[in-house]
């Protein structure tokens, strides 16, 4: 059985959002047994998971992700759409968007010290949509 929704987060600043609880919220009754696709719905956000606890690890990823993949390289040609715009496609192929989470005993069955991250790669890049689907 598939049960699938699409979700719409509040617009974001740039940076790494612990949405966890959020998408828990936003989730059926799980089976005891399957799997969570998500899906982000744009080319220049990502969602990974990391570090749950410890606020300076999103922090760290921001810092070392804009070293890796800065604004204004001279070897961008899609400018058009501002600064942050090439850099932000960059980081979310580097990312990636999608994720998939083990459902066990009906619960996101993730580690202990893991949550998702919604990765904003845009200074503001507005509400962003996400496709959640339960296989079982």
């Amino acid at each position: 059985m598939i049960q699938q929704k699409e979700i719409t987060l509040p617009g974001f600043r740039r940076g790494y959002h612990l949405i966890t609880r959020t998408i828990e919220a936003e989730l059926p009754n799980l089976p005891d047994a399957g799997l969570l696709h998500i899906l982000v719905k744009h080319t220049s956000a990502g969602i990974t998971l990391n570090e749950n606890a410890d606020p300076s690890v999103r922090q760290d990823f921001e810092g070392f992700i804009n070293v890796m993949i800065p604004e204004n390289h001279r070897v961008y040609t899609h400018t058009c759409e501002g600064s942050d715009d090439m850099p932000a496609h960059l980081k979310s192929s580097v990312i990636g968007a999608e994720i998939t989470i083990p459902i066990t005993r009906g619960r996101l069955n993730l580690g202990t010290w893991q949550g998702i991250y919604f990765c904003e790669f845009r200074d503001y890049g507005g509400s962003r949509r996400l496709v959640l689907t339960v296989y079982s």
